[in-house]
């Protein structure tokens, strides 16, 4: 899994309570920063699912076609 991924849910997870906590207290700025943490967070887990399908079509492509790589790129 990209790292983008794992970050992208936990800014989102960090969004969702910034609004809750927002919401609970009154505080629309607090509230609007989560919303946006939790967009940005969506944003940046989409580009790390991308890179994901990325890798993993240029790994099947490698892989039925008998090249490899090591961890460098270089064959």
């Amino acid at each position: 899994m990209d790292e983008d991924r794992v970050k992208g849910s936990a800014q989102q997870a960090k969004g969702s309570i910034k609004e809750a906590a927002g919401k609970l207290t009154g505080d629309e700025k607090l509230k609007a920063e989560g919303k946006m943490d939790k967009v940005e967070g969506k944003i940046r887990n989409t580009v790390g699912g991308m890179k994901d399908s990325v890798r993993d079509a240029v790994h099947d492509h490698d892989h039925n076609h008998g090249h490899s790589h090591d961890r460098t790129g270089k064959r």
